[in-house]
């Protein structure tokens, strides 16, 4: 599998992002899908992959714990382009266990209990996802994340069997900003009153124009421990 990562960085290094969906998207069929959560590199993705074919397959994962706005703007996308984005819940059996053990907002108390409730909401949810995929498409950008200066255009996911890539990995904000005014792609209204990184309305905040795009989110940890494990290299 390194050598089919190898080829495919090597071959679309100087490509652009639809170049690569149209590649990939053709060469896989119904086997690769867009996870979006609806984040503006997401929408991006999703405009792209819906001119390149509008069949296709994208999903998100509800955690039962957004914004009012986003599911606003799941809707918008909808309509915008003729879809229904399938959408993946939590098991609430789990939840229900977890919640009446250590609380509704057990993610503050500790990087552990954090981690446990995102692995119930997304990882989970995700796995199931999933199921009969051989690549999966993300909105990642170096630019984003300390946690995310090291990851490269196609990867290989150990932890999900999956070829793992990230179209917009060597974009700007800039880029990405340019492209949604440019082609009106609908995005979430939070990021025009201070979110540039949206996730679970309890552990997003608003942050200061020119603060690092995600030091909303989880921002009572460190910075190296800000990733729900959907990433994990």
């Amino acid at each position: 599998m390194n050598d089919k990562v190898n080829e495919l960085n090597k071959k679309f290094a100087a490509e652009s992002p639809e170049n690569l969906l149209r590649s990939l998207m053709s060469e896989f069929g119904a086997k690769i899908a867009l996870s979006s959560s609806l984040g503006p590199e997401d929408q991006v993705l999703t405009d792209m992959m819906m001119k390149i074919n509008n069949n296709a397959n994208i999903f998100t994962l509800d955690t039962g714990r957004l914004f009012p706005e986003t599911y606003s703007l799941l809707d918008k996308t909808n309509r915008r382009y003729g879809v229904k984005i399938r959408v993946y819940f939590p098991d609430f059996r789990k939840l229900e266990e977890v919640v009446s053990t250590d609380g509704i907002n057990l993610f503050y108390e500790s990087i552990e209990n954090r981690k446990l409730c995102c692995r119930l909401r997304k990882l989970e949810p995700l796995s199931r996802a999933f199921t009969g995929l051989e690549a999966w498409i993300c909105g990642l950008r170096r630019e984003q994340s300390v946690t995310r200066q090291d990851m490269k255009l196609v990867e290989w996911d150990e932890t999900n069997n999956l070829l793992k890539i990230n179209p917009l990995i060597d974009w700007t904000e800039k880029q990405v900003w340019d492209y949604i005014r440019e082609h009106q792609v609908p995005y979430n209204s939070l990021h025009d009153v201070g979110f540039p990184s949206i996730g679970c309305q309890p552990c997003t905040r608003a942050v200061k124009s020119g603060d690092d795009p995600r030091s909303g989110r989880w921002w009572w940890e460190t910075p190296e421990q800000r990733e729900c494990g959907l990433h994990k290299r």
